[in-house]
């Protein structure tokens, strides 16, 4: 029976070929669709992960409580202990520290007093050579004019804060802020260049200093805002088990100073957004199904009509209307098979040149290299090389089962009559 189905679709194509084409754009649809997703799932968690949230990232529990204000004064007390044993439990993951800060920025005129003066969001990373920080940044990208901070005392402001109060490179300001402790702190800086963020908020008003720096200017010695945490490649399930027992070892409920570690997924509403995707993919799947299962169904039908003098044959010499249905049925999972394979293949070819080559989207999204990647990537997952058999083969059986109905409806006399027509 495999082999007569199989040489029939062979020597009669257009049994096959119109089928076969529409499964094939479906499924190559289904899988560059569904590996560009992952490509910009990939690309969120990478955004959220060097600029905001780590793979996991280290609070205390009060700080955790307030985390959206960047409490600094509920921040980490003892963070070159806590890093060391934290190198030592996770030797595969990269530590940073870092500050968040508010305050004013005040630029002096030549008698030393307020020219102009405007409010700022500090952010304080190790910008020491051997950091990772820039690299996470991408600041070496991102500076507009000027350098990154080589010296004591240097920083980067937002190029609009600059150019709005009137600031030029290696101009000295002052930032205004409280420290840890509630009093008030005041420290005089250099400006070493400016920085187009590509988000609002930050451009309106945000500078970036050394950590070091800022440990000074906030009474923050060995203390940090937050501690991230990023392991060579991230994955889900290890950020989850690390975090469970980080806690389980070091943090403690009845202490609200204790450190909590934080996942990635669970900051940033990213599980909804990750749930949202899922559900997406899945709605997205089903209509394919349904559409490719319409387009199928029709074709079905007019090929049926051009076969009623094969079912008549068949009938003739005693076969009956539900093996007919059946073959037919196989016939259809033959040709869904087939389509999928190269219709898969094509959407792999297609996947792999989105992923390395990628689409270059920075003429759309100026001066925005530090927020995020101004090129979109698609992602190919083991998921990419099986996705498409669902819509592909399914589709293909119920279109089949659908239009096949009708020989159970077609008289045998009828059949006979059309056959020696």
């Amino acid at each position: 029976m495999f082999k007569f189905l199989t040489k029939g679709l062979l020597r009669d194509r257009t049994r096959s070929f119109f089928p076969i084409l529409v499964i094939s754009a479906g499924v190559m649809l289904t899988v560059v669709v569904y590996s560009w997703l992952m490509g910009f799932l990939t690309m969120t968690i990478h955004e959220n992960a060097r600029f905001e949230t780590g793979h996991v990232k280290i609070v205390t529990r009060a700080y955790h409580e307030m985390i959206d204000q960047k409490p600094f004064d509920l921040g980490i007390i003892g963070i070159k202990e806590m890093k060391a044993e934290l190198q030592k439990e996770y030797p595969e993951m990269t530590w940073l520290p870092r500050i968040y800060f508010g305050g004013l920025l005040d630029l002096p005129d030549e008698k030393g007093e307020t020219k102009t003066q405007g409010e700022v969001m500090g952010m304080a990373v190790d910008l020491s050579s051997n950091s990772k920080e820039c690299e996470l940044l991408n600041l070496d990208k991102a500076i507009y004019t000027g350098k990154l901070p080589q010296e004591n005392r240097e920083i980067l402001i937002s190029h609009e804060l600059a150019e709005k109060l009137g600031i030029k490179l290696n101009d000295k300001v002052t930032i205004i802020s409280s420290t840890m402790y509630g009093s008030m702190a005041m420290q005089n800086f250099t400006v070493s260049g400016t920085v187009i963020f590509g988000m609002m908020g930050m451009d309106r008003g945000a500078v970036i200093t050394d950590i070091s720096d800022a440990q000074l200017l906030l009474d923050m010695e060995d203390a940090a805002s937050e501690i991230l945490g990023f392991l060579p490649l991230y994955n889900e399930e290890q950020t989850m088990i690390i975090a469970d027992n980080f806690n389980k070892k070091f943090s403690d409920e009845s202490d609200e100073f204790s450190p909590v570690m934080l996942p990635l997924i669970s900051q940033n509403n990213l599980e909804i957004m990750l749930s949202m995707i899922d559900e997406r993919m899945g709605m997205f799947i089903f209509i394919f199904v349904f559409l490719m299962s319409l387009v199928l169904w029709n074709s079905g039908l007019m090929n049926g009509i051009r076969r009623y003098g094969e079912v008549g044959v068949r009938l003739a010499i005693g076969e009956s209307k539900g093996h007919i249905y059946r073959s037919m049925i196989l016939e259809s999972l033959f040709i869904g098979v087939a389509g999928t394979v190269i219709g898969t293949m094509i959407g792999l070819i297609f996947s792999y040149i989105l992923q390395y080559v990628g689409i270059d989207i920075s003429s759309l999204m100026r001066d925005t290299k530090m927020i995020m990647s101004t090129t979109m990537r698609a992602q190919v997952t083991p998921v990419s090389y099986y996705i498409g058999f669902l819509p592909g083969v399914l589709s293909s059986v119920i279109g089949a089962m659908i239009s096949g109905i009708g020989i159970y409806k077609r008289n045998t006399a009828q059949l006979f009559k059309e056959l020696e027509i």
